[in-house]
């Protein structure tokens, strides 16, 4: 690069002038890449997460509670909400742009000297994953936590060489054209990162698929382990300050608090901490008290996440119809018979037909919006029709394709806000609200 990058979107930039353009599976690219940089990926002992919705949260359970433990992390999630460099944490912290930028000027050192790779590039999520790995190599980290982009089986962090466990979340439809069309195929995707000899964590949502999951572990070689089979929650609380619950597993008894606000998050949290219990033959400083210490200062911001309490504002990056099903769950279990109005953007490519419709189950109003400078982002009028089409009446749907305006219509109205429907524009809207706290928040 011929001049330092002054900020993370100008690195991201950088990046993204290096990389070959949209998504293209494949292990070719990245596996050439990651050789020429001295396989780095070998170096530390990571967990696998894949699944379709709840990675991230999972992730950020099994990483606080690692931290508890005393062990040096990575979190390595995607993408980001606000700012390029919070797809990687050490111990919790982002680092400086001076470490990201000397992995990318290694990696385009590594791309000019390779005729292949200058050929074909490797995309920007593979760029992104190797710097990653780098940085982590470099970092001497004990345990990283990393959670996949997209799929599994041709996914970048799939050349993880020290997995020490899998853990797979809940599976729905999604990305479709990439993992294909059925439920089935889109778990193979997935489970095909199990390990030999490596223990493997499914949620067992939906417990169709747990047929398929022990099938593919005993092809691998793993040890698969079901949830529901092995792991007992009672005493669920959700509220607006956060979840509760009972946790029962290994024999041991684990009074759960975390403020990570859904009914969703007792599944990933479980997950998390079942996973965590099994590695502590391993790793001996993961202790009960790292795990109920870990869930409690768990943060994932954006997943139900409750910036105003009274009336409800409410940011929440649910983008697929499970997702959204979720989130409804989550507003009917916290706030009753009370409906809030929905601020809506999606991108285009998505199932938003099906997730307007089960928004009625839980929104009074719908105030369709766009994601600013996203060209993939769905046509606000075009979301409005589709949602009157779902079900949704003539005069309970706006359109405001300007995301301020939506977000002032719909606090106008005075029922509180939920904002929803993309990780990208939950993002925007985020940074939106707390630059202008005072006059939005209170």
């Amino acid at each position: 690069m011929n001049t330092k990058p002054r900020s993370f979107e100008e690195l991201e930039n950088v990046f993204a002038s290096l990389a070959s353009a949209g998504i293209r599976p494949g292990l070719d690219r990245i596996s050439r890449l990651m050789e020429k940089l001295g396989n780095p990926q070998m170096d530390f002992p990571a967990v696998h997460i894949v699944g379709t919705n709840g990675k991230g949260s999972t992730a950020s359970f099994s990483d606080s509670i690692l931290r508890e433990a005393g062990y040096r992390t990575a979190l390595y999630t995607s993408p980001h909400l606000e700012s390029p460099d919070e797809r990687l944490l050490i111990d919790g912290f982002p680092l400086s742009l001076g470490e990201w930028t000397g992995a990318a000027e290694a990696i385009q050192k590594a791309l000019e000297e390779d005729d292949f790779l200058r050929s074909d590039p490797p995309t920007f999520f593979e760029l992104i994953t190797a710097a990653a790995f780098l940085l982590c190599s470099r970092n001497r980290v004990e345990l990283a936590v990393v959670e996949a982009g997209l799929g599994g089986r041709l996914d970048a962090t799939n050349l993880l060489g020290n997995v020490v466990l899998t853990l797979v979340t809940s599976i729905s439809m999604d990305h479709m054209d990439f993992l294909g069309d059925t439920l089935e195929k889109i778990a193979g995707e997935k489970f095909a990162v199990m390990r030999e000899g490596i223990p493997a964590f499914f949620s067992g949502s939906p417990a169709g698929l747990v047929p398929l999951f022990r099938e593919r572990a005993r092809a691998a070689g793993a040890l698969p382990h079901v949830l529901p089979e092995e792991v007992r929650t009672e005493n669920i609380s959700v509220t607006a300050e956060g979840t509760a619950f009972s946790f029962f597993c290994g024999g041991g008894r684990f009074p759960i608090r975390t403020p990570l606000h859904g009914s969703f998050q007792v599944e990933n949290c479980s997950l998390a901490a079942a996973g965590m219990l099994c590695l502590s033959g391993r790793f001996p400083r993961i202790t009960g008290e790292a795990l109920l210490q870990g869930a409690e200062n768990a943060r994932w911001p954006g997943r139900f996440e409750i910036l105003r309490a009274d009336p409800p504002l409410v940011l929440d990056g649910g983008h697929n119809p499970d997702g959204i099903r979720r989130l409804v769950e989550s507003i009917r279990g916290i706030y009753g018979g009370k409906k809030p109005t929905v601020v809506f953007a999606c991108m285009k490519d998505k199932d938003f037909p099906a997730g307007l419709s089960l928004l009625l189950k839980g929104a009074g109003r719908l105030i369709c919006t766009s994601v600013p400078g996203n060209p993939r982002s769905a046509d606000p009028f075009v979301l409005a029709e589709a949602a009157r089409r779902s079900g949704w009446k003539e005069d309970a749907v706006e359109v405001f394709p300007d995301p301020l305006d939506a977000l002032k219509a719909s606090e106008r109205k005075g029922q509180g806000t939920v904002c929803c429907g993309s990780l990208y524009f939950i993002g925007w809207m985020r940074t939106l609200i707390l630059s202008r706290r005072e006059e939005l928040l209170f």
